[in-house]
């Protein structure tokens, strides 16, 4: 018996829990525990920003691909293959996909929180918290990775940049 390897499936857009339940499914109907180990949606916990509110979501890390840890053969290709909402696995060549590398696999499990907020450059905004509370301004750039915008407001006559924390900004009206 050869051994299980990673292997990535391409599914139609939105479809990727669908197509998760519906192997393991056939797995159970099938009894192919032993051949087909694992079905994954990778996740990450993103943080979002919408008027001020910090709100933790799950995304999709890969959206369209389903992971199957399995050990391919003939008899599991052709479950996974035909199963609704697979267009096929990845690889050069449908009929003999590539399983992941251990280097692969290993950049997968790293967790970065990734902040999404609903503004950009150029956005006219109102702080909602702090010392500058219910002063407008306009964004003039963005950092994620530290979660502040830095928005121009004026200042006794002058245009003065003023980095405030992204919960503490929503999108003026």
């Amino acid at each position: 018996m050869s051994e299980a390897n990673w292997y990535v499936v391409h599914t139609y857009s939105g479809y990727e829990n669908k197509v998760k339940a519906n192997i393991e499914k056939v797995v159970e109907n099938r009894k192919l525990q032993d051949q087909i180990l694992e079905v994954s949606v990778p996740m990450q916990e993103v943080i979002e920003v919408k008027n001020g509110v910090k709100k933790r979501v799950q995304k999709k890390l890969f959206p369209g691909y389903v992971l199957l840890h399995m050990v391919m053969n003939d008899d599991v290709w052709y479950v996974v293959r035909n199963t609704r909402g697979v267009t096929g696995f990845v690889g050069p060549d449908s009929k003999q996909p590539v399983p992941l590398s251990e280097a692969e696999m290993r950049g997968m499990g790293i967790k970065n929180d990734t902040v999404e907020v609903d503004f950009e450059v150029g956005d006219s905004v109102i702080v909602i918290n702090g010392v500058w509370e219910n002063t407008i301004g306009v964004i003039k750039q963005i950092n994620t990775h530290k979660q502040i915008v830095t928005i121009s407001v004026d200042m006794f006559g002058r245009e003065t940049p003023v980095e405030i924390s992204f919960s503490d900004v929503k999108i003026s009206k």
